[in-house]
């Protein structure tokens, strides 16, 4: 691959004479200078099996076509020790000008993606944050693009949409379950305060109290998200509402069997659109999700042209109104959104 073995060695002579360090929340600036075309676009994607993963890797591979290249999925599953592993793989394979980065944990592939950019490889920090920290969209490691949609925020909105929903009944205090992603990782949990913080900043306005009684793991599946719901309905069956990734919220909206419940569900598939339009749910925050994925693509393969790229984007800024719908928003804007869950 074209300026490999260049990088390669202006690394050791760096070493050899002062040192390099890879440093953190630096600026991407301008890519690698290339003789040709990048070739080869590597998509890191949660798994395929995820249909928001799958929808983002949509994208990724029509802006890689649409710019002469081909991309390819490496699925890993939901398994971080994974993901770090096939993303090795790819450095050492030298295959690839660009990789999309869609990280399973985002602390453990941060020696992965120094490497990549090392080796003159084109990173962008995809969905989720690459480091620990959850609370801004910025490259957590020198040299990397960000695209991010920075959890703690994404937390903010799910629970302000809680907040309007209880608001919304109007019915005294106000019993609302998160439904949590998965409580290994990191960036859920920090999702999670975030949520639990802003429903209880939120307690108290329009006349009526928030309780969180039920935090229970809720998964990115219906399976998971029916499951979860059969536990909170039977230790809590007055339940007013309930929070969860989309997917969940499908399996526990089913679980529910048509109980007075309202629903906030944290993705924007056609079916979570739809919920919210039809009114069956209140309100989601809204992502253009194959719209990121190809957006992704055009930054990587810009910037291993050399060209200049934004070090970060918030995801949120590609949706009006950072995205926060409600059934207004949904019809006024006439969302439906770009993948089926």
């Amino acid at each position: 691959m074209t300026g490999k073995r260049a990088a390669a060695a202006a690394l050791l002579l760096c070493l050899a004479a002062a040192g390099c360090t890879d440093g953190d929340d630096g600026d991407s600036g301008k890519g690698p200078a290339r003789d040709t075309a990048p070739e080869g676009v590597a998509f890191f994607g949660f798994a395929k099996a995820n249909s928001f993963t799958a929808a983002t890797f949509e994208g990724v591979e029509k802006q890689a076509r649409e710019e002469g290249t081909e991309a390819e999925f490496f699925d890993a599953g939901f398994k971080p020790e994974l993901q770090v592993q096939q993303m090795q793989d790819a450095v050492t394979s030298r295959r690839y000008d660009v990789f999309v980065v869609q990280a399973v944990d985002g602390a453990s592939v941060i020696p992965a993606v120094r490497a990549a950019i090392r080796e003159d490889i084109s990173v962008v920090v995809q969905f989720t944050p690459v480091g620990t920290k959850y609370d801004t969209a910025a490259p957590q490691v020198d040299g990397a693009v960000s695209l991010v949609d920075v959890p703690v925020e994404n937390g903010r909105r799910l629970g302000e949409l809680g907040a309007g929903a209880c608001a919304a009944r109007d019915e005294g205090p106000c019993q609302v379950a998160y439904l949590e992603g998965l409580k290994t990782l990191p960036l859920d949990n920090a999702r999670t305060e975030a949520v639990v913080g802003t429903l209880e900043a939120e307690s108290g306005k329009g006349g009526s109290g928030i309780e969180v009684v039920a935090r229970v793991e809720g998964g990115y599946t219906r399976e998971s998200g029916r499951t979860a719901m059969q536990d909170v309905l039977q230790a809590h069956p007055g339940v007013d509402v309930v929070i969860g990734s989309s997917q969940a919220v499908l399996g526990a909206e089913a679980a529910a069997g048509g109980k007075d419940i309202a629903y906030v569900g944290n993705g924007a598939s056609r079916q979570a659109v739809a919920a919210v339009e039809e009114g069956r749910w209140y309100g989601i925050p809204y992502l253009p999700v194959t719209t990121s994925g190809a957006k992704a693509a055009e930054l990587g393969l810009a910037h291993a042209r050399g060209e200049d790229v934004p070090a970060s984007t918030d995801m949120a800024s590609l949706a009006e109104k950072e995205g926060v719908y409600t059934e207004k928003e949904i019809t006024s804007l006439g969302i439906t959104g770009e993948y089926d869950d």
